[in-house]
């Protein structure tokens, strides 16, 4: 027992001196490093800073953002400021809260993982190895950054509640199902695993188990807990006021083969917000283990490993089939479907392909030495594999975080205006609006869930000509409108264009009398406007700095 114990905290050591020498760079490079851009520093990075100087934390349900959209942006837009993300952004420097957010999740995954296979899904000291390689593995998964523990706290999540179905629980589970919402989001992850666990409680019933009310109660509680957490989510979905962006949202737009397609890319790939690196060796792991399985009839003994398999199967082709058109007629009569994303479902993944990997892993090594050995090093090789996935190698030709938001400079535009902040209104072109908002502009253009769809239209206006002359930027921008940015038909959907271009925007046809009407006296363009003039603008000054990834032309209105 003494042996096991040492052996298990080598494992864990070893696993703990992994997770930080992934970290690494972001403490030591802080604001230096390089990071994900889309969903990340083009968005929720500055968020986090525009909450922290709004005055607007603890604003109410009615609250808005001045900063923001001429103050039309909600305060409900920025989530609950009982979310330790939001906390750590408030406290401290943004590279600093980045890496220790990265570092509390990662650990939280890792554990989570942990105890999920050694308690539940892989028992026994023998599988020690793939308990900690699986879960080591799924740890340093380059999962989205402000989803926190959505997903990678699943596993944590489960292994509480398994605990509870089984024997009732300790005071240990209803804490992790006490703290995990304080951590992670209901509607990027848990609404579709507390939904889930409902069908588990139902399962259990209609097979005779009994009623299990603390299993059921559990459930219930840690719903409770999220919609207290989400207090301003279920007040903007309660109390709908006037319509907003999302409600010209249509998802269900594909045809029949391109769904197909769309079923294979993320069974085989993964998906953006959720990437599990899984291609490479733990899908072919997983395949040689169904075989297996099937080949010797260990459909009962490997009970877990089938139904993880083809949950994983399910989940893709849920998440491809939302995007289906046959869902029109259904979304047209129950406009919710449209708002709320079902796909999400497919959030579970993660916590199925590594729990599927671990016991696939197990599957391989019982059929010989030769096999086993094969399975110990198909977790190495994920383990390298995902290595290769660190921010700072996928990420290195983007700028790094002080070269994207390039604070000396944009401080030295805020000089030249001369004008308090407050007193203007900005647009970009060629960068994202979050720049601006990260170093306190008030901008017309904004990266936002939802905002007054009154406020969309009233935008559509100053780019209405540039969206009639590109689809691919009008479809964009009518069908969803998350980004309402000043596209242009010239750069379509580029928006962070480097210092070093060569391009020129030639025939740029703006509304800027509407612009205008909205407040907006300048425009800061990544590149030259030939024709500024014929659009009321006049090149002001252009502005450069060897710590900024951007050139500035700053256009004033005339």
């Amino acid at each position: 027992m003494i042996v096991g114990i040492k052996k298990e905290r080598r494992y864990i050591l070893f696993a703990f001196i992994v997770l930080a020498a992934y970290l690494s760079p972001l403490f030591i490079l802080q604001e230096n490093a390089h990071i994900r851009v889309h969903d990340n520093l083009d968005s929720n990075l500055a968020w986090y800073r525009v909450l922290a100087r709004s005055g607007e934390m603890f604003g109410g349900v009615n609250g808005v953002i001045p900063q923001i959209i001429n103050g039309q942006l909600s305060r409900n837009a920025f989530g609950t400021e009982y979310s330790l993300i939001v906390w750590l952004y408030a406290l401290f420097p943004t590279m600093i809260a980045y890496a220790l957010s990265q570092t509390i999740t990662r650990i939280a995954a890792f554990f989570g993982m942990y105890l999920l296979l050694k308690k539940h899904l892989l028992p026994g000291e023998r599988w020690l190895p793939f308990q900690i390689g699986s879960a080591l593995a799924f740890a340093l998964t380059p999962f989205w950054p402000s989803g926190m523990l959505s997903t990678l706290g699943i596993p944590l999540a489960l292994w509480a509640f398994l605990n509870i179905r089984k024997d009732g629980g300790t005071w240990k589970d209803y804490l992790v199902l006490t703290l995990l919402p304080l951590y992670a989001s209901i509607v990027l992850g848990f609404f579709f695993f507390l939904s889930a666990m409902g069908i588990f409680w139902l399962t259990d019933f209609l097979r005779g188990k009994g009623w299990n009310l603390r299993f059921l109660f559990s459930i219930a509680y840690m719903s409770l807990i999220f919609m207290i957490v989400e207090y301003r989510l279920v007040f903007s979905f309660l109390y709908k006021g006037e319509p907003n962006s999302r409600d010209e949202y249509f998802h269900a737009e594909l045809p029949f083969w391109r769904t197909v397609r769309l079923f294979f890319k993320n069974y085989l790939l993964g998906h953006t917000h959720v990437m599990t690196v899984h291609s490479l060796f733990i899908l072919p792991a997983t395949f040689i283990a169904i075989y297996l399985v099937y080949s010797k009839r260990l459909w009962k003994q490997e009970k877990w490993f089938v139904f993880l398999f083809g949950l994983n199967l399910v989940l893709s082709l849920w998440y491809a089939f939302w995007f289906y058109e046959g869902w029109l007629p259904l979304t047209k009569k129950f406009h919710f479907m449209d708002t709320f994303n079902f796909a999400r479902y497919h959030f579970l993944r993660p916590l199925v392909i590594y729990g599927s990997f671990a016991l696939a892993l197990k599957i391989i090594s019982l059929q010989g030495i030769s096999w086993a050995k094969m399975a110990k090093w198909a977790i190495v090789m994920q383990i390298l594999f995902l290595g290769l996935f660190n921010d700072e190698i996928i990420y290195r030709q983007k700028p790094t975080v002080k070269e994207f938001f390039a604070e000396e400079m944009f401080y030295e535009i805020k000089e030249h205006i001369g004008l308090k902040q407050e007193e203007y209104r900005i647009a970009s072109i060629g960068i994202h609006p979050a720049i601006s908002q990260y170093n306190g502009f008030y901008t017309l253009d904004t990266y936002n869930n939802f905002y007054p769809l009154n406020y969309k239209h009233q935008f559509r206006k100053i780019i209405e000509k540039e969206l009639a002359e590109n689809k691919t930027i009008r479809n964009y921008f009518d069908q969803w409108g998350g980004r309402c940015y000043i596209f242009t038909a010239q750069l379509g959907k580029r928006y962070m264009i480097k210092k070093d271009s060569k391009r020129h925007l030639k025939k740029l046809q703006l509304n800027t009398d509407v612009f205008k009407e909205m407040g907006g006296r300048y425009i800061f363009s990544a590149i030259p406007i030939d024709n500024a003039a014929e659009n009321s603008l006049a090149l002001d000054k252009i502005f450069e700095s060897k710590t900024s990834a951007w050139k500035i032309y700053l256009y004033k209105t005339l």
